[in-house]
């Protein structure tokens, strides 16, 4: 049976951030004397940006090309293939010599190239980014043995009808599902809020995939593109707990998409094909 929407697991984490513009503005810019934007021109953004992102509208963000970089490269590695979409180039380590004067100046340096891998150069969408091999190493044997980038879907009944919520597992093991992200700062339960840790595992479930564990593998990068650390934040699927809330969110999310049809040009959340 044909279903009366489609969701993506994202998409309700921007419609999350919608509807609790108050808080984000508050803890951005609650303590400037100068904010950038009033908390009701914020709240404005916050819908146009979601209706964009309902829209399918393409936008340029660093951060998201990082984020899909990485975790190409760490599939790659995971797979032991070649990328299609990105371009990686293996980085070594550097060795440097020379000689001084007397008073410690510099006469001459050389330097020789080892065949030591320090780090691997990834490239894409003209956009280059460096990740240390010991970090890429380190997230691949993690996930050693997993099935990568595995679309999940399945129905869920709402009192407007049904709706089929969809996403893409980053890394599917055997008795648990884990999503990479990177992020320029985190803080502790930045993603308890989030719906892929719902909608994977219910997806999972429906399709007679037991798998309750769900962990965010978090790398921190600083402004220098630089990795600070890796976190993890481990949840674990509770049916009668999270499918009402699954449900109550979409129900929600649908309230919103009706009141503003006339906003919305593709169709593909209605159930339907452009």
């Amino acid at each position: 049976m044909q279903p009366k929407y489609r969701f993506y697991a994202t998409i309700l984490d921007a419609f999350w951030g919608y509807l609790n513009s108050d808080v984000i503005w508050d803890k951005y810019w609650g303590w400037s004397e100068n904010p950038p934007h009033t908390p009701e021109e914020f709240h404005e953004l916050q819908f146009q940006e979601l209706i964009d992102r309902i829209n399918r509208k393409p936008f340029d963000s660093e951060k998201a090309d990082r984020g899909t970089a990485f975790n190409e490269v760490i599939d790659c590695m995971i797979e032991n293939r070649k990328s299609e979409t990105v371009k990686v180039e293996k980085v070594y380590k550097v060795n440097r010599f020379g000689a001084c004067d007397e008073m410690g100046k510099p006469l001459y340096y050389d330097e020789e190239e080892t065949k030591e891998v320090i780090a691997l150069k990834a490239t894409y969408n003209n956009r280059e980014f460096t990740f240390p091999i010991s970090l890429c190493r380190e997230f691949a044997a993690y996930y050693k043995g997993a099935l990568t980038q595995q679309r999940v879907e399945a129905i869920l009944p709402t009192a407007y009808g049904n709706v089929l919520v969809y996403g893409l597992i980053d890394e599917l093991m055997p008795t648990s599902v884990h999503d990479v992200k990177t992020t320029g700062s985190y803080t502790v339960g930045k993603f308890k809020d989030h719906h892929q840790h719902l909608v994977y595992p219910y997806a999972l479930l429906q399709n007679g995939s037991d798998v309750r564990t769900f962990e965010y593998n978090i790398v921190e990068f600083n402004k220098a593109g630089y990795p600070v650390d890796t976190y993890t934040e481990t949840y674990v699927f509770n049916p009668k707990r999270d499918i009402p809330i699954l449900t109550n969110h979409c129900e929600e999310f649908i309230r919103f998409l009706e009141e503003n049809r006339e906003l919305i040009t593709d169709k593909k959340i209605f159930g339907g094909e452009n």
